[in-house]
């Protein structure tokens, strides 16, 4: 490893204002473009914060972690599910790989990363975190200096972000970010050879802001609102502290900015269970008298073909014979109903009769394997523009806003990627400083850190080194004594309440 290398974390930073409506008012990423290379950067299906984060940092997708949103099934049955967490990750990560190599790491807020693991250095966890009476840090003494840099308060993540309380929304994250990089600007002074954070501040924003800052979202309130430029400025505030960062670590170091996933304008929700229950594939109990979330002991089972579940994207589940407890669908018959559903759902139509654009995904296609219990169909309504409403009893099928609190933004399948490193390097790669790199891949992330850090990455991973790499070896998974097996729950029931209504709030589950 001839150089550090700094990952850049920016949750849901989107494209089209990174290098587009933003670019040269951003001068500290604006320089880091041009002194390297940038460009798209595909998610993961579904681009979601968990399981992307972690596809990114392994190099595996979302079936071959057999983790496929933060809520995952535990098995067959109708009830229980597991939050995926560390746990849950039972594939090497790039950290792993530089422990073996006696590296130090230093790892703040990246996603998946609590309940938090040993490592050669020192982590901060992320927002799954129940809350900060839980052990987030290694080493434990760590959670006292993260309060005594940050006014006696890191701030984990935002709270109450459904609201329409946008004044206080917006406090509260510019809070958790001065906070946040606060607390990484005296981490950095310490020694490393890697050292990455993932600030979720850009996220929350976009979910709470969009509508004021797009003029092409439906319900713009038109140039004047007060909240017109509060994303551009949170990006220009963004920027500058990522240019604190860069001075800290550096001219000599390796560094990589890049998020998850993008984000656009989110134009309203479709009621997948209710339209599910025109088609007679879902039957409740009773009747629903108002709108409210579908739960597993509302559905007459006996009576159920499929159920969905709602978030940025769709999950729909069929109910088979001898796999579900009250199996519906004969085996034999299984694959022709799921074909048929996802026919049906990419041929339906806003009121208008114009057609949605929906596009659905079989896991077995989309995913080189398929571990745990997957969705049988992964449902893009309106490519994304249009968020998955799962509670039942709505009037229409189309709702103008989302079904559980307000929400402006839906996620898009394009992040970013820019990556600076020595010209030699990037010369020998066949690149030049400034170059846009087309066709990036979430999946081209983690071959790219080892080449980065010198390391020999999986034979078999997905994706392939932007850089040249180091070679190729064999044992890239951990063992389940190491990582514990996948889906463990790692919460006690409370716990498990607390980070639940936690993702509820923040429109993932």
């Amino acid at each position: 490893m001839k150089r550090r290398l700094l990952v850049i974390g920016l949750d849901c930073a989107t494209p089209q204002l990174v290098f587009g409506s933003l670019r040269g008012k951003l001068p500290h990423l604006s320089r880091l473009m041009e002194e390297g290379v940038w460009g798209e950067l595909e998610s993961t299906v579904p681009p979601i914060t968990v399981p992307a984060w972690a596809c990114m940092l392994s190099g595996r997708d979302p079936g071959e972690l057999g983790i496929y949103g933060f809520r995952n099934r535990a098995g067959h049955g109708y009830e229980k599910l597991f939050i995926a967490n560390a746990q849950s990750v039972t594939e090497k990560r790039i950290w792993d790989l530089l422990d073996e190599a006696e590296r130090r790491s230093i790892l703040v807020n990246i996603p998946q990363t609590y309940p938090v693991r040993p490592v050669n250095g020192k982590v901060v966890g992320c927002f799954l975190t129940p809350d900060k009476n839980a052990p987030f840090t290694w080493p434990a003494d760590l959670k006292k200096d993260l309060d005594a840099w940050c006014d006696g308060d890191y701030v984990i993540d935002v709270k109450d972000f459904r609201t329409t309380d946008k004044d206080g929304l917006l406090s509260r994250i510019i809070t958790m970010t001065e906070r946040r990089f606060r607390a990484v600007e005296k981490l950095m002074e310490e020694p490393w050879d890697f050292f990455m954070f993932v600030e979720m501040g850009v996220d929350r924003l976009h979910h709470g802001f969009w509508k004021f800052h797009d003029p092409s979202h439906p319900q713009y309130p038109g140039d004047s609102n007060p909240y017109r430029d509060v994303i551009n400025a949170y990006y220009r505030r963004l920027d500058a502290h990522i240019g604190s960062v860069l001075r800290r670590a550096g001219e000599a170091t390796d560094v990589l900015v890049v998020s998850d996933h993008g984000a656009k304008a989110m134009t309203g929700a479709f009621c997948i269970n209710d339209w599910l229950m025109k088609t007679g594939r879902l039957r409740l109990k009773r009747q629903m008298e108002t709108p409210g979330p579908l739960s597993p002991d509302m559905v007459d089972w006996k009576n159920t073909e499929a159920w969905g579940e709602g978030g940025y994207y769709g999950r729909i589940f069929l109910n088979v014979e001898g796999r579900e407890p009250q199996g519906l669908i004969p085996r034999d018959k299984a694959d022709a109903f799921r074909d048929e559903l996802a026919r049906e759902i990419e041929a339906l139509a806003f009121p208008d009769g114009t057609l949605m654009g929906n596009r659905v995904f079989f896991p077995e296609n989309a995913y080189r394997s398929v571990r745990n219990v997957a969705p049988d169909l992964i449902a893009y309504f309106a490519d994304l523009s249009v968020r998955a409403a799962g509670s039942v009893g709505n009037a229409t099928f189309h709702r103008a806003e989302n079904d559980t609190g307000p929400d402006d933004a839906n996620h898009a399948q394009h992040g970013i990627l820019i990556l600076k490193t020595d010209p030699g390097t990037l010369a020998a790669a066949g690149l030049s400083p400034g170059q846009e790199i087309r066709g990036a891949s979430i999946y081209d992330v983690f071959p790219t850190l080892c080449s980065l850090c010198g390391l020999p990455f999986p034979a078999d991973m997905r994706g392939r080194p932007l850089l040249p790499g180091a070679g190729e070896t064999r044992g890239a998974g951990l063992s389940a004594e190491a990582a514990g097996p996948a889906g463990q729950d790692a919460y006690s029931a409370e716990e498990e309440e607390l980070v639940k209504k936690r993702l509820e709030d923040l429109g993932y589950i």
